[in-house]
């Protein structure tokens, strides 16, 4: 067989030998860099009770309240009504779109899996438009065009590049399904197999792999850096007890006792 038939051949094979050593290293980053930095969180004193008022007294009400945070971006919505919108169209859509992508992973399918696919097309465009709406409020209103750092606009220009890229495959240039599927199973059994040399496709893993390496060097931690805000996970309960930090229990006070006493 001629060099020049052989060569092609080969390309898928290379790329994913390529490809799937940068997802196992991405991985490692991601995990390791997100751990250490909630670790870092977990670890940081929060010596003052500073709950943004009106606050819950209670934990079960602090657990609904991170919960309204979390699930229905409460403290943006009272903010801005159009930073809220985009905001949890993106946020939102993106849910959606990782969820389904979970069918690369597993065989057979989860049946939820199955279930919501025909969510993704209106996920993926949710998620564009809200990425969109976000940029653009970064470049038209004044307060947020002057605190926005370059970085800022480039992780919104990278998320962009990955939804845009994906829609691209999904309504324009079609990959390979069955071979990009092999490639994901091959990754989660540590099989390598061959990945399809489509450039939406090779473009789209590409993006995802550097937001994997940078995410934990980020702004984009706000994600599990919300459980830690202490103007959202503390009691509003300073008049009904004294909060000490954990590492000023053991100084001494004025009255020459200490203040866990």
């Amino acid at each position: 067989m001629p060099a020049d038939a052989v060569l092609p051949g080969r390309i898928p094979l290379v790329l994913g030998a390529i490809f799937a050593g940068l997802f196992y290293l991405a991985t490692a980053v991601l995990l390791v860099g997100v751990g250490a930095r909630v670790a870092r969180y977990a670890r940081t004193p929060a010596p003052l009770v500073i709950p943004t008022t009106p606050a819950p007294t209670t934990h079960a009400g602090v657990v609904v309240r991170m919960f309204r945070e979390v699930v229905f971006f409460e403290s943006l919505f009272k903010g801005s009504k159009w930073s809220w919108l985009f905001g949890w169209l993106f946020h939102f859509g993106m849910l959606i779109v990782l969820a389904q992508h979970f069918r690369y992973f597993t065989q057979p399918v989860w049946s939820w899996v199955v279930m919501i696919q025909w969510v993704g097309s209106y996920a993926s465009f949710a998620m564009f438009a809200g990425l969109a709406g976000l940029w653009a409020r970064r470049v038209l209103v004044d307060r947020i065009r002057y605190i926005s750092a370059p970085s800022d606009h480039l992780m919104l220009a990278l998320l962009l590049a990955i939804a845009g890229s994906g829609l691209v495959m999904k309504y324009g240039e079609h990959t390979d399904i069955v071979s990009l599927k092999a490639f994901t199973l091959g990754l989660v059994s540590f099989d390598w197999q061959p990945l399809p040399a489509d450039l939406p496709l090779l473009v789209h893993l590409s993006l995802v792999i550097i937001l994997m390496l940078i995410f934990p060097f980020s702004k984009l931690l706000h994600a599990p850096g919300v459980f830690f805000s202490p103007t959202r996970n503390m009691r509003d309960n300073p008049r009904e007890h004294r909060h000490v930090a954990p590492w000023a229990e053991d100084l001494p006070d004025r009255t020459g006792g200490t203040d866990g006493a």
